[in-house]
């Protein structure tokens, strides 16, 4: 672990502050938040120089889009107008097909969701004009191209695309609020401190921000929006609160055959920014993390009913995934018209897996055994996956 350390957080806001040539960051709710994660960024993560500075910029570029988001509102208070009817939330775990049927739903007519590129820029760059985002384009093509060759499988892991549907969980990450966090880097401790913490807040300012990307893009206005994170679990209650009018689809599948590949993707991640964490040390905190979050929907579940899920099989949504989406949508209040079904077919057509390489991993590379698994999942295996979805 590298000696240097991610700046105090007065420093960082002043970096942002400069940058920005701004100085108001609103309601500093979130700086509670950053102030629970640099401490534990300079004492759990293990980051390498280099990943220090990844963690600087990430933490001052957070910044930045929130002094950028506080003016805007105040240069155009009508975004507050907007009227946003989120239709479906997609909370399913990760390697469950829930990025295939977020961007299924998403892509369709009459729908929308956080496009990739703004959800590395949430708010238009100076001297943007309205509706003409390129210049947050080529930034994001400029990240994701870094992604890319840091990560050469990243493709074959999570495919994206700056211009596809995405998870709002780095709209929320930038608010220091989701899984992102420690997804990117391995801070156990402020995951926990993460989950104990007011779970509705961030998604007040979620909606505001999805009204100002609404506002940015006038063909949304008549659109509904389709949102999509595993990391979603954890706030189930705030999602319910904020978004009443929407359904939660939980994808399902084993997670004996989805933790492997989820610990594998983790692992790349983590070499990002450490040059210590090993395979063995991100097993030992995925697994229970997620056996933790499966527990928190089960309890959730049985606090706002049934009736609010929708639950979809993984191997059903493989092989009939018109059907599927078109059922989702419906249980959304969608009517699903030919022109929706032609949209999910154009999606499916254009982005057929068989195009991109195949993830490549296995239990013993991070020293699990499937009975461990079968162990620790017992409770959601027993109720969601012998039983059937």
């Amino acid at each position: 672990m590298t000696s240097q350390k991610v700046p105090e957080r007065a420093e960082l806001a002043a970096r942002a502050c400069a940058e920005a040539g701004l100085t108001d960051f609103g309601d500093p709710w979130m700086f509670e938040h950053l102030d629970a994660l640099i401490p534990l960024l300079n004492s759990e993560a293990e980051l390498s120089p280099s990943g220090v500075g990844v963690a600087s910029g990430m933490i001052t570029r957070a910044l930045v889009n929130r002094l950028r988001f506080i003016d805007l509102l105040k240069r155009h208070p009508e975004i507050d107008d907007e009227q946003v009817h989120v239709a479906a939330v997609v909370v399913g775990l990760p390697r469950t097909g829930s990025t295939m049927l977020h961007r299924i739903l998403a892509s369709s007519p009459g729908m929308t969701g956080v496009r990739w590129y703004e959800c590395q820029n949430y708010v238009p760059f100076p001297g943007e004009a309205r509706g003409q985002p390129e210049p947050r384009r080529e930034a994001a093509r400029q990240i994701l191209d870094y992604m890319l060759k840091t990560i050469p499988d990243l493709m074959s892991i999570h495919p994206m695309d700056i211009d596809q549907p995405d998870e709002e969980l780095i709209v929320l990450g930038q608010l220091f609020s989701s899984t992102m966090i420690e997804g990117t880097y391995h801070v156990p401790g402020f995951a926990q401190w993460l989950t104990t913490h007011d779970r509705e807040r961030p998604y007040h300012d979620l909606k505001r921000i999805l009204k100002a990307l609404q506002w940015q893009d006038p063909s949304r206005a008549s659109k509904q929006w389709v949102l999509k994170t595993p990391g979603h679990l954890m706030g189930l209650d705030g999602i319910d609160r904020v978004f009443p009018e929407a359904v939660v689809v939980m994808t399902h599948r084993d997670p004996v055959e989805t933790m492997p590949s989820y610990c594998s993707m983790e692992y790349s991640l983590y070499r990002m920014v450490s040059d210590t964490i090993t395979k063995e040390q991100v097993a030992a905190y995925c697994i229970p993390r997620w056996q933790q979050l499966l527990d928190m929907f089960i309890d959730a579940r049985g606090r706002l009913g049934d009736k609010r899920f929708v639950d979809v099989n993984y191997r059903e949504l493989t092989k009939r995934p018109i059907e599927v989406g078109s059922e989702v949508l419906r249980r959304a209040g969608v009517t699903v018209t030919p022109e929706i079904r032609a949209g999910m077919e154009q999606w499916i057509e254009a982005n057929r897996r068989e195009d991109r390489a195949p993830h490549r991993y296995t239990l013993q590379d991070f020293g699990l055994t499937e009975a461990e698994l079968q162990a620790r999942f017992a409770n959601y295996r027993a109720r969601f996956i012998n039983q059937g979805s």
